[in-house]
């Protein structure tokens, strides 16, 4: 696998939790050599690996795999040459953006030398992240080297060509963005029905021509296709269940799309898993079936054929109704549904995610895999609305529904108390001791503004936030479901299952992940304390190799 580094001293790692870390490099070349020996030659157990600015973040499916690999990771000898390159790709770009000029001062080529030196450059894809076909592009010499605005943008247009630091990029769809804009490109970056959907890959190399106008050559017709589906059909268009009302949110999640982080996608999956695989069990489906997340109850759902269903997760008041009356539906047990019945979830006592199995999992046009709906990105299914009509799956020959169970998740109610287990984060030098004492001391009250991407916290009473020790800014690096990122606010945010690929603010600690099921049901008005508990250890340097 691999070979001592004589020369070399090991890298160093940041655990990030208990089933990654970081692996610092010396530079932006040492991370593309040891992304691509880590790609090419995986260690057992290995998710996820992504590059960033300065390091690599390797995630494992267990901690005894991420153990096992340690030593070996930081000893690895990644220095041989490069054996493969990248496609080429030409972006026409019209280059009129509201930054120019700006940059143009910055770097004292005025207006015509960024131009002149932006499409002289041959660009390099470096890695990936932010969001779904978003690619840091390098150019030898660094020719175009300017800092990110002062004040983001809430609202960059799909397309703009920008700069940032020593990097290039192109942004495949609208977002936020503190990137200097310089110019346009009618360039699909993204696209689901492609076999690759991001346009630009790692490795690949990027050449920009200047052009006065774009020409769209998209087909005619509809928007993206979506990946075809190739699960067996469902068996009728009478076998399913209509959405009457969705509440508040209700999304189709499954265990999500792992392993795609250098594209820019996360996960994502259902937020609280430990319940979606219980209501999966309860409903005699394995693990991985489709079910539906149904934040804070008034999901109303009428059968289409007959059904067995299954609730876990936040526990709500259910009623059928239908031909025959009304009836109470269990929470933890199967139950049936039959053909015209009407199933409608009241709001949870305590909790705020229920989870709906139906047996033989709700259908869905897969996106990358899942038909999980990842509402940072867009990726996956549209949220449910009213007239919804979700397809069931077959249900295979000889698969029972499970039995009553006790909650796989003790859900908080508002104004609770809870307590989450964590570890030191891959940054937890960047804060002062009082700033980490800070952390696992106050009591945290859960904010209303939280949701799918993290949960958010209001600023402590008296004002006592987490006060870094350094005054430099993050270089954006590969982040874990759980970790703890304290933006300059002094307050914390916990990422949960749509949270970005990689963060620009440092990570202070990372909540343990049996406990994340639990992060997933924290309401408005809970209060969370953070309990530190032993980092891992990490295996002696060459112990594995």
């Amino acid at each position: 696998m691999s070979s001592p580094r004589n020369h070399r001293d090991p890298r160093p790692l940041r655990w990030a939790g208990l089933r990654a870390f970081l692996v610092e490099c010396e530079s932006l070349g040492d991370v593309m050599r040891v992304h691509a020996r880590l790609t090419a030659h995986p260690f057992p157990g290995q998710v996820e690996v992504l590059a960033a600015a300065r390091t690599v973040l390797v995630t494992f499916a267990t901690r005894a795999r991420a153990h096992e690999a340690a030593g070996a990771v930081a000893e690895l000898e990644a220095d041989e040459p490069e054996k493969t390159r990248g496609k080429a790709v030409e972006l026409d770009v019209v280059y009129d953006g509201e930054d120019l000029a700006a940059v143009g001062e910055l770097t004292g080529l005025g207006a015509d030398g960024v131009i002149e030196a932006h499409t002289g450059a041959e660009w390099t894809a470096a890695f990936g992240g932010f969001a779904p076909g978003f690619t840091y592009l390098v150019a030898g010499g660094d020719p175009l080297e300017v800092p990110r605005r002062d004040t983001p943008r809430t609202a960059v247009p799909e397309g703009s060509v920008a700069l940032a630091g020593r990097f290039s990029a192109a942004y495949p769809q609208r977002s936020p963005g503190g990137w200097q804009l310089i110019g346009r490109t009618g360039a699909k970056l993204w696209d689901l029905s492609r076999e690759d959907p991001a346009l630009i890959l790692p490795g690949d190399t990027v050449r920009y021509r200047a052009v006065r106008d774009l020409v769209d050559v998209a087909a005619p017709g509809p928007g993206p296709v979506r990946v075809p589906d190739t699960t067996p059909p469902p068996e009728g268009p009478e076998h399913a269940l209509v959405i009457e009302e969705p509440g508040m949110q209700a999304l189709l999640e499954d265990r999500g799309r792992a392993g795609l982080g250098n594209l820019g996608v996360v996960a994502s999956g259902a937020a609280d898993r430990a319940s979606a695989d219980q209501a999966n069990r309860l409903a005699g489906n394995p693990a991985g079936a489709c079910v539906i997340e149904s934040l804070m109850g008034g999901l109303s759902v009428t059968a289409q054929g007959n059904h067995a269903l299954a609730l876990a997760g936040a526990p709500a008041t259910a009623v059928v109704t239908g031909p025959h009356g009304k009836r109470p539906a269990p929470y933890l047990a199967p139950f049936a549904l039959y053909d015209g019945e009407r199933l409608t979830l009241g709001i949870p006592g305590s909790g705020v995610r229920s989870y709906l199995a139906v047996r033989g999992g709700f259908g869905a046009p897969p996106a990358l895999g899942s038909r999980s709906t990842d509402v940072m990105s867009g990726i996956g299914p549209d949220p449910l609305t009213a007239g919804d009509v979700v397809a069931v799956h077959p249900v295979p020959p000889g698969r029972p529904v499970g039995v009553p169970e006790p909650p796989a998740v003790r859900t908080p109610a508002a104004g609770a108390e809870v307590t989450l287990r964590v570890l030191p984060g891959p940054r937890a030098d960047w804060f002062s001791p009082a700033a980490v004492r800070a952390l696992t001391s106050l009591r945290w009250c859960v904010s209303a503004r939280s949701n799918r991407v993290g949960v958010r916290f209001e600023e402590p009473t008296g004002g006592a936030v987490l006060e870094r020790s350094r005054g430099d800014e993050l270089a954006s690096e590969g982040v874990v479901a759980g970790s703890l990122q304290v933006p300059h606010s002094g307050v914390p945010v916990l990422f949960l299952a749509d949270h970005p690929v990689t963060g620009g603010y440092p990570v202070i600690a990372v909540v343990a992940p049996d406990d994340l099921p639990l992060a997933a049901q924290l309401p408005p008005g809970a209060r969370v304390r953070f309990r530190p508990v032993d980092p891992p250890t990490p295996s002696p340097p060459g112990e594995h190799a």
